[in-house]
C-alpha cells in the first residue's frame, strides 16, 4: 500500500504542483483499500475536508492509474502528536490560507507539533535578512527586531499599519521566523483575522468555544495579520477582545497589522481600538526614491547570484524607482519580469528593453493626479487659500502645507523639481527639493503629521 501511495503521490506532486503537494496531500497516509473506497489518515479535518474538495478526482486518478481502481476517499483525522503523548483532533474551518505548523526547520519535534492546525503557512523569504530599511519603515522595522528577540518589551501588543506592498506581512513573517529561532520551544500562531472569524464560528457552529478559547490563549505569541476585517463583526469582535485581553494577562506578545491605523478602522469596537492603541502603533509610510532604489539593489543582487552572467544597463534601476511607486509587489514583479525576459532571450536589460518590456506596468503606473488637484486638496485640508500655495508668505501655518503638497507632487505625479517650482509661484527647485527633504524627515518623526500626508494621499489617489 505504501509503495503504490508513493508512486500516486510523486505524479501528484506534478499534477497539483509542490506547493499544493505539500500543504495538502503530503500530510495523508493510506491506510487501505475496501469497496471501492481508499481510507486516509490526515492529521485535520480541515486538511481532509479541502483535500475532499479539491483534490480528490486527481487522487482517484493517480491511484486508478497505479493498480487500484477506487470511487471514493474517506478520512479519518489522526493528530499528529509528540511521542508518547496524544490529544483530541482540533477542528478547523476551511480559511483562505492553507495551514500548516508556524516554527523554524531547526526546532525540536515537540515544539513543531503543537499547532499544527491553527496557524498559516509562514514565507521563507520573509526574513529580516532580505527585509531593506529606509526612513519609511525604519521604527517598525526596529519594533519588529525588538519583539522578536523576546522577554519583556515595553509595549503590548505591536501595531504595524500601512498600505498594500509596504512590509507589513514581511515584517510580521520575520518576527515570527526569529522568534522561533530563539526560543523553539515557544507556540507562535500567525494567521489572518480572516483564519480567526472562520475558527470562531466553527467553533460555535460545533459547539466547541472552549476547546477554541483553549488553543489561542495558550500560545506565547499571537499574530494576526488584517486584523481591519473583523469590523462590524460584533461576536468575532467580543472572543478576539476577551483573547487579547487574557494574553496581555499572561504577559504574552501580540503584534496585529491593519491597513490603517486603529482610530480609523470603522466598524470596531471603541474597547477594541483602546486596547489596540495601548501598545506601539507603527506607521509604514510610503516608499521612497531612495527606499526603493535600495530594494532594487538588493533584489538584483540576489538575482545575479544565480545568474552571473545577466547585464543590467545603466540608468534602468534608477528609472522603476522613479516610475513604479505603488507598492513594492509590483517593483519587485517588474524587476522579476525583467530578468526572465534577459535570461529566456539572452538579451542585455537596457532602458529600451525595460520600457518595451514593461509597458503596461508602466501604463498602469502613471500618475494621473495634477498639481492642481494636489494644492487644492492641501489647502482644504488645513484651511488656508488656495492662492497661499503660490503666494510669498512664510508663516508655518502656510510654509508647512506648502511643503507637505510639494511633497505630494514630487511623490503622485511625474513633474520635475523645475515644473513643480514653477507651479508654485516660480520657486527655484532647490526650493522644492528642501521643502521635500523637510517632510520625508518630518513623516518619521511626527506622528501626526504623517498621519496627514497618508490621508491626503489615499484622498488624493482614490
Amino acid at each position: 500500500m505504501d509503495e503504490i501511495w508513493g508512486q500516486a503521490c510523486a505524479a501528484l506532486e506534478t499534477s497539483v504542483g509542490p506547493n499544493n503537494f505539500n500543504h495538502w496531500i503530503k500530510p495523508l497516509r493510506l491506510t487501505g483499500v475496501d469497496a471501492g473506497i481508499a481510507h486516509f489518515a490526515s492529521p485535520t479535518r480541515f486538511i481532509s475536508d479541502w483535500v475532499n474538495r479539491h483534490f480528490a478526482k486527481d487522487i482517484l486518478g493517480e491511484l486508478s492509474r497505479h493498480g487500484q481502481p477506487v470511487e471514493r476517499l474517506r478520512f479519518d483525522v489522526v493528530p499528529q502528536t509528540a511521542p508518547g503523548r496524544t490529544r483530541p483532533a482540533a477542528t478547523a474551518a476551511a480559511p483562505a490560507k492553507p495551514l500548516r505548523p508556524v516554527a523554524s526547520a531547526a526546532a525540536p519535534a515537540s515544539a513543531r507539533v503543537g499547532r499544527a492546525d491553527l496557524g498559516a503557512p509562514l514565507d521563507p523569504r520573509y526574513t529580516f535578512g532580505n527585509f531593506v530599511v529606509g526612513k519609511p519603515n525604519e521604527l517598525a522595522h526596529a519594533a519588529a527586531r525588538r519583539v522578536a528577540e523576546g522577554g519583556p518589551v515595553g509595549f503590548n501588543p505591536l501595531f504595524l499599519y500601512g498600505g498594500v506592498g509596504l512590509g507589513k506581512t514581511h515584517l510580521m513573517h520575520a518576527i515570527a521566523h526569529d522568534y522561533q529561532t530563539r526560543h523553539p520551544m515557544a507556540q507562535v500562531l500567525y494567521l489572518s483575522a480572516e483564519q480567526f472569524m472562520y475558527r470562531f464560528v466553527q467553533a460555535l457552529r460545533e459547539s466547541s468555544i472552549m476547546d477554541f478559547k483553549s488553543m489561542f490563549r495558550n500560545v506565547n505569541m499571537l499574530m494576526v495579520d488584517d486584523v481591519q476585517f473583523i469590523a462590524g463583526k460584533d461576536s468575532t469582535q467580543e472572543e478576539f477582545f476577551h483573547t487579547f485581553n487574557a494574553l496581555v494577562d499572561q504577559g504574552k506578545q501580540i503584534v496585529i497589522s491593519a491597513d490603517r491605523a486603529p482610530a480609523e478602522i470603522k466598524g470596531l469596537e471603541e474597547r477594541i481600538k483602546s486596547r489596540l492603541s495601548c501598545g506601539l502603533i507603527v506607521d509604514l509610510h510610503p516608499t521612497t526614491y531612495e527606499l526603493r532604489l535600495g530594494i532594487l539593489q538588493s533584489k538584483t543582487e540576489g538575482f545575479r547570484a544565480q545568474q552571473p552572467d545577466l547585464e543590467i544597463g545603466t540608468g534602468v534601476l534608477e528609472f522603476l524607482a522613479n516610475r513604479i511607486t505603488t507598492n513594492v509587489r509590483v517593483l519587485e514583479g517588474a524587476l522579476q519580469r525583467l530578468f526572465a525576459h534577459a535570461s529566456l532571450l539572452r538579451r542585455e536589460i537596457t532602458l529600451e528593453v525595460a520600457q518595451e518590456c514593461l509597458a503596461d506596468i508602466l501604463r498602469t503606473n502613471d500618475r494621473k493626479i495634477s498639481i492642481d488637484d494636489i494644492q487644492r486638496k492641501v489647502a482644504e485640508h488645513y484651511n488656508i487659500r488656495l492662492a497661499d500655495m503660490v503666494g510669498p508668505k512664510r508663516a508655518r501655518n502656510v510654509a508647512r502645507p506648502r511643503q507637505i503638497a510639494m511633497y505630494l507632487a514630487k511623490q503622485l505625479t511625474s513633474r520635475s523639481l523645475p515644473e513643480i517650482g514653477r507651479r508654485f509661484g516660480g520657486r527655484d527647485h532647490t526650493t522644492i527639493m528642501h521643502g521635500i527633504r523637510k517632510i520625508e524627515e518630518l513623516v518619521t518623526e511626527d506622528q501626526a503629521l504623517a498621519e496627514d500626508v497618508a490621508l491626503l494621499k489615499r484622498l488624493l489617489e482614490a
